[in-house]
């Protein structure tokens, strides 16, 4: 695959995508190292950013647009409202239409001055050898972990089957919002939104060779979510005043209190 997904019926179309999406993927295939990852793992770990609540970290990304993304210009918020009501329409599990609200959450990196390459965009496994199956893979080639022989081969660094919690994934707002909802959500919810950005594998079936059996029990999970994440995509923005309060109510009773971010 070189920038073009075309199993998406029309989304994440990358074929012919706007200058500054494929400038994106070239930054972030650049930059994002093993090494950098785990640095920056090591520097959110004691997630002392700012106290907030789930809900103002909603209202936080309003103006919040994504560069990664090739399908709409809308702001965080109302891609969260959009997602979440396609959840809601398709009767999903509450859990699921709360993950479905909150998934992005951790782009309120972007407002702690991280640039946009360490924060969104598809997300992929460091320390073993880049895949085809991960978009614009072409610009794998101005990483320097290409050229590390420790990173060759299908698993790198890892025993295979070791399973992805064992994996240095790519550093963005998917690891980043775990650590915050760490325990405070159903395993299957926390699992989504880990790896909902993980295209490569629970779009294209890549990496297999790294999964346990945990992995391969929860990832249709992140499938089903994945089609209200993607196809929910419009360019009109929701109806927000009938939303909101709703929405403001199903946050308050699954996450009421200040978060560490």
């Amino acid at each position: 695959m070189t920038g073009t997904d075309r199993e998406t019926a029309g989304h994440r179309s990358f074929e012919g995508a706007p200058a500054h999406v494929v400038e994106f993927y070239k930054e972030n295939h650049r930059e994002q190292t093993f090494a950098v990852a785990r640095a920056k793992a090591a520097r959110f770990r004691g997630l002392g950013e700012r106290k907030m609540s789930a809900w103002d970290a909603l209202l936080e990304l309003d103006e919040l647009v994504d560069e990664s993304d090739p399908d709409i210009e809308l702001g965080q918020l109302d891609h969260a409202l959009q997602t979440a009501e396609a959840a809601r329409v398709a009767a999903a599990p509450e859990w699921l239409v709360l993950t479905a609200l909150v998934h992005d959450l951790g782009k309120v990196l972007c407002l702690f001055g991280e640039p946009q390459w360490a924060v969104v965009g598809d997300t992929f496994p460091l320390g073993c050898a880049f895949r085809e199956e991960v978009v614009f893979h072409e610009h794998f080639s101005e990483n320097p972990d290409s050229r590390e022989p420790r990173y060759a081969g299908a698993t790198g660094v890892y025993e295979p089957g070791c399973g992805l919690d064992a994996v240095t994934m790519s550093w963005g707002h998917d690891e980043y919002l775990a650590r915050v909802l760490e325990g405070r959500l159903p395993p299957e919810a926390h699992y989504v939104i880990r790896y909902h950005s993980f295209y490569a594998a629970h779009t294209h079936g890549a990496y297999q060779e790294l999964f346990d059996e945990r992995d391969r029990e929860l990832m249709p999970w992140v499938r089903r979510f994945q089609a209200f994440d993607l196809y929910s995509k419009a360019p009109d923005a929701p109806e927000r005043g009938a939303l909101l309060p709703n929405y403001r109510e199903l946050l308050e009773r699954w996450l009421p209190d200040q978060l560490d971010w």
